[in-house]
């Protein structure tokens, strides 16, 4: 399946961010653990320009922690600052304050020298619905960015202040305007970060099946007491889901859109087990994403 997804408000966010960035002194850049690579956006790399960041690996308890540390050590070896969280889980964040004081250490430390406290400005960004309006509510301690579970809840820039020491500005979820690698797309949708409501869901469901059969078989098997063989086909591995779920419209036939909603639904709410969709492969040693 060939997927394209860029509202306009997407291209309009980009304009804003680039022209906000002189006002901040660093980048929260929260990629989904699910999708590493894959939530990179090349949009950014122009936008965030010399200014440091902190690649944020977020939704980390969504992954095996074996092949999360891979794409860490990734990351570091190019340069990188990098932290792996969980943003639903209370005083996640600490260590991404930590990472930041740490970041701009020369900065703080030569204000505190001339008498001057101002507080860390930080720009959070992301693809849609990775978890960034989450982290800001974590890392304040209580809600006051908008979230929800679905790309685009955020269409505009919110500052959040937090005490006196940081401020931070959560912004709309961004993609790119076109996607040149389709695995790319297709992961991106699998995670949430492409709204729903553009996807034709079972033919995403089944491509879905067909892209992790070969690596995550075992997990379909243990989630719907699969019979069926990896060497069956596809289809077959679909139909029996559904009918192992009972998903049947009237005339017995098979109902492929409910099946295909709840296999989706599963993977993002973690029930198939702890999945990462890119490899390692993906990225080259020496790749640099700002």
């Amino acid at each position: 399946m060939i997927i394209q997804w860029y509202p306009g408000h997407m291209d309009k966010a980009l304009r804003e961010m680039q022209g906000v960035m002189k006002l901040v002194d660093a980048v929260i850049y929260v990629l989904d653990s699910r999708a590493p690579f894959s939530c990179i956006n090349p949009k950014y790399k122009e936008i965030i320009g010399n200014k440091p960041a902190i690649i944020t690996l977020n939704k980390a308890d969504l992954v095996q922690d074996s092949e999360l540390k891979k794409w860490e050590h990734l990351f570091e070896k190019n340069g990188y600052e990098v932290v792996s969280l969980n943003s639903t889980v209370t005083n996640a964040t600490k260590m991404l304050l930590m990472k930041a004081e740490k970041l701009l250490a020369e900065k703080i430390n030569k204000n505190k020298a001339k008498g001057i406290h101002l507080p860390i400005r930080m720009m959070v960004i992301g693809v849609p619905n990775c978890g960034k309006s989450t982290l800001i509510n974590n890392v304040c301690a209580n809600k006051k960015a908008v979230t929800g579970d679905k790309a685009g809840v955020t269409r505009s820039n919110q500052w959040v202040k937090i005490g006196g020491d940081y401020e931070l500005l959560d912004t709309p979820g961004t993609l790119w305007p076109s996607f040149k690698n389709n695995k790319v797309a297709r992961n991106l949708a699998y995670i949430g970060s492409i709204k729903d409501d553009v996807l034709d869901i079972e033919e995403l469901a089944f491509a879905f099946i067909d892209d992790l059969r070969v690596k995550f078989f075992e997990n379909f098997v243990e989630r719907y007491s699969l019979k069926c063989s990896n060497d069956c086909e596809t289809i077959e591995i679909f139909d029996e889901i559904c009918l192992n779920r009972n998903f049947k419209i009237r005339g017995n036939e098979i109902d492929y859109t409910r099946g295909a909603k709840a296999i989706i639904d599963d993977f993002r709410k973690g029930r198939l087990g702890k999945i990462i969709l890119d490899d390692l492969t993906d990225a080259k040693d020496d790749f640099k994403i700002i």
